[in-house]
């Protein structure tokens, strides 16, 4: 069964940093685009940043502007979002997902929401 997902959360401090990695398993990552989404209590889901397939980075949230960026390692089926001087308001609820675009960034999920990872800031 296709299926993408997130691991890597954790609690971390203000100003840390965390990687997370969305792995792919049933298909092939690489010829997609893929989003990093995030949903805080109580807020709706957001498209924080996606990666295409030639590996240009869009951003959706202004607020991780020069803090996180993403990346693919296609030979390990998998995209990482590194985000650093990590702050409270990055506290939610973090998923993958495919571009309904398919190889280009256009911020609307394909498929289903597949499994996410909790990232929680707090001191």
């Amino acid at each position: 069964q296709a299926q993408l997902v997130a691991s890597g959360g954790g609690l971390v401090q203000p100003g840390g940093s965390l990687r997370l990695s969305c792995a792919a398993s049933g298909f092939t990552l690489n010829v997609y685009a893929i989003n990093w989404f995030r949903q805080a209590p109580g807020k709706e889901r957001e498209g924080v940043l996606c990666i295409s397939t030639s590996a240009t980075n869009t951003y959706y949230a202004d607020s991780v502007k020069g803090r996180f960026t993403i990346s693919r390692d296609n030979a390990k089926n998998t995209v990482y979002l590194q985000m650093n001087r990590l702050k409270s308001e990055d506290t939610a609820v973090y998923y993958c997902a495919t571009d309904l675009e398919g190889v280009r960034c256009s911020g609307t999920p394909a498929g289903s929401w597949g499994t996410g990872t909790q990232v929680t800031i707090s001191s």
